[in-house]
């Protein structure tokens, strides 16, 4: 297992979470991408912990995903199932389990301060925190074909992976109002949702 590891984490954080596996009986599965999450943790009929963390991530994000699910585990057997999934239990849960690295040794020294302000208060999904998330997608591997919302012109017309298309509208406080060309009817979407945008 810590071979594996070594190909989806920063070399130094590679022992720590083979422990963290260990102690808390994960059966951990590297799964295919898929577009609507990073991750997932389940507990399986016979008692025991499946997480899957996508193949595709970066270092640094699949580190932060694999702790965000662990976090879901611990903080379900400290609290009890009754918690929500994301709630002060599990951010609690997920700050503790993260600090060990939270640092320059683990992460590069341009995510260390967005790590940080993100572990004050953790979201759901690194991924509504936009500056973290933009931050993260510059160490992905493959060279990046698609483009955010927040760099779209306003009125311009963008493709989700699912084919939908979408035309940009102004911006709510954190997000965008986008109307979906087909139905007309309007959706919000985080600045650093990626799209494909079409040129007319």
């Amino acid at each position: 297992m810590s071979e594996t590891l070594q190909k989806y984490l920063p070399e130094r954080a590679v022992e720590s979470c083979f422990e963290l596996i260990k102690t808390h009986g994960v059966h951990l599965k590297i799964v295919n991408h898929r577009v609507t999450r990073h991750g997932d943790y389940r507990k399986m009929p016979q008692g025991g912990h499946q997480i899957t963390v996508n193949a595709s991530l970066n270092k640094y994000r699949f580190l932060i995903t694999l702790v965000h699910e662990i976090a879901h585990l611990v903080a379900f057997e400290r609290f009890g199932r009754g918690i929500k999934p994301h709630g002060a239990e599990w951010k609690r849960t997920f700050q503790q389990l993260m600090l060990p690295f939270i640092r320059p040794e683990i992460f590069p020294s341009q995510l260390l301060p967005l790590i940080a302000q993100h572990f004050k208060n953790p979201k759901a999904s690194s991924s509504t925190d936009t500056r973290l998330s933009v931050a993260l997608q510059k160490f992905d591997p493959v060279d990046r074909t698609k483009s955010y919302v927040f760099e779209l012109p306003m009125g311009s017309t963008f493709r989700l992976y699912n084919g939908k298309l979408f035309k940009k509208g102004k911006k709510r406080v954190k997000r965008y109002e986008c109307i979906e060309l087909a139905t007309g009817k309007l959706y919000l979407f985080q600045p650093n949702a990626e799209v494909d945008f079409v040129r007319e």
